[in-house]
């Protein structure tokens, strides 16, 4: 049985979802006028993944990005869905940038803010991208899509611009990126079982004034077959205004098994700024693990 789930950000109505295919029946996470994040659903295990579509942003060159998270609603079990028939995005075209690593309620948090997006072209129209994972006997769907200015986002910064998403960068004075969308950076290699150094640049922008609060730094495994360590998971990074690469902040990964993963670095300001849909930015570096 595949039930359809329409997950919203903070206190709305669902709205019904027709997409790329029918599915048999459908099942709301929240009720309207309810809260998406319901305590009845926590427990240590056993529970599903929940996907959830955050809302869309629109980028300078017309495109527009579809934001999606998630919630397991496990506080204990972490759940790990490869992809392909238990966890895929249709059309599939747009498949193969969403987690495989679900981690339990973060500390602090309610669940997973925008884990990442999708990037469709400005003539997408009213059509759906339908995110699905299958997890403890359940199968939840969550359609995004542009249709309703009511999930429109701010993509990077807070109306009136009072605080914005960390800039990422993954070499001195290279490409960076702000947001959910965030920045992917080269492709490193490593031997299973060697420690891989792996070091990003982060700051804020200029038109931000005078926001010296310290930024908020967290890895994540986002897709892999294996275990991932990290020695330094979580970093509260100093940065000096008019810094312009940013400051130099690093972890050492080890990976326990070969094959492709890709890390997410999670750079954000406070917590409480995350239930406004702002403002954090996902850096992205694929690793290939070699025996």
């Amino acid at each position: 049985m595949v039930i359809r789930v329409l997950v919203v950000l903070l206190v709305t109505t669902i709205v019904p979802a027709t997409s790329v295919a029918q599915r048999a029946s459908e099942r709301r996470v929240a009720n309207p006028g309810e809260t998406q994040f319901d305590v009845q659903l926590l427990r240590p295990t056993g529970g599903p993944v929940v996907p959830i579509f955050e809302g869309w942003y629109r980028n300078p060159d017309g495109t527009f990005e579809l934001s999606f998270g998630f919630f397991n609603v496990n506080t204990e079990e972490v759940i790990e869905v490869p992809l392909g028939r238990e966890n895929f995005i249709e059309p599939a075209g747009f498949d193969g940038r969403q987690p495989t690593r679900f981690e339990p309620v973060p500390d602090r948090d309610r669940r997973h803010w925008g884990a990442f997006t999708v990037r469709v072209p400005a003539d997408f129209g009213d059509r759906d991208v339908v995110w699905t994972i299958r997890s403890a006997g359940q199968t939840l769907s969550v359609p995004g899509r542009l249709t309703s200015r009511s999930y429109e986002l701010a993509g990077w910064a807070f109306p009136g611009r009072t605080s914005m998403a960390p800039r990422v960068r993954w070499e001195p004075g290279g490409p960076s990126g702000r947001g959910p969308s965030g920045i992917t950076g080269a492709a490193l290699q490593v031997q299973e079982g060697v420690p891989l150094t792996i070091a990003a640049w982060v700051g804020r922008d200029a038109e931000v004034g005078n926001d010296e609060r310290p930024i908020n730094i967290k890895w994540f495994k986002h897709q892999g077959p294996g275990a991932v360590t990290f020695d330094e998971r979580t970093t509260a990074l100093e940065w000096e205004p008019g810094d312009v690469d940013g400051a130099r902040v690093a972890t050492t990964a080890t990976f326990a098994e070969p094959g492709d993963y890709l890390l997410r670095l999670l750079a954000f300001n406070v917590i409480r700024e995350f239930e406004f849909q702002c403002c954090w930015t996902n850096g992205f570096v694929p690793v290939t693990v070699a025996p």
